[in-house]
């Protein structure tokens, strides 16, 4: 719904600016792990990574791309780079906490 929007500034500049592509950013990375948690369980850790990893920014570059039709909007590839990382933040939370749980169970 927002990336159908052609405006979305607040009006605070700078601050409007970074906060939105923090909140991107959060946004993928929790996207990521969610499509990690979906996929673990029938192709594992690493395969699930990829996957994941692919996915989520296989969504970035549409929603991009998406923004080009929409009015007072334009794709950018600096925001599918923002995204990738966010992804990519919340890959590696999600195969740091697969590793920690692991440890656990075996040490059980």
């Amino acid at each position: 719904m927002l990336s159908d929007q052609p405006n979305l500034s607040s009006g605070l500049g700078l601050i409007d600016l970074v906060g939105r592509k923090l909140v991107h950013a959060g946004e993928y990375a929790l996207l990521c792990w969610l499509w990690i948690r979906a996929l673990r369980p029938s192709v594992g850790g690493r395969a699930a990574l990829a996957l994941a990893l692919a996915v989520t920014l296989a969504y970035a570059v549409g929603d991009e791309y998406h923004q080009t039709f929409v009015d007072g909007r334009s794709g950018s590839p600096l925001d599918v780079v923002i995204d990738g990382l966010g992804a990519a933040v919340g890959g590696a939370w999600a195969q740091r906490r697969g590793r920690e749980r692991a440890g656990a169970a075996r040490g059980r």
